[in-house]
């Protein structure tokens, strides 16, 4: 799983560090906005305005989904081993 939690990981980053290019944010505001969205608690201080830009932050949210989903599955996973249910 770890591999498939990693580029995730290099996705959300990535494509939040493109989205902060293409609007003109910061690194660090690019970084926050691409982990805020990925965690899809989205607070609305960042906010892209372009359509390409709005098309990569819903890439991101899926992504975001994906990764909290593997993270719940392995938790399940784990939990059952350990109780041998």
């Amino acid at each position: 799983m770890w591999p498939i939690l990693s580029v995730l990981v290099v996705l959300i980053m990535g494509l939040g560090l493109l989205i902060g290019f293409l609007e003109g944010w910061l690194m660090h505001e690019s970084i926050y906005f691409s982990l805020i969205t990925g965690l899809t608690v989205g607070y609305g201080d960042f906010a892209p305005h372009y359509p390409i830009s709005r098309f990569l932050s819903v890439i991101i949210g899926l992504c975001g989904m994906l990764f909290t989903a593997l993270i719940s599955a392995i938790a399940v996973k784990a939990l059952t081993k350990t109780l041998d249910i």
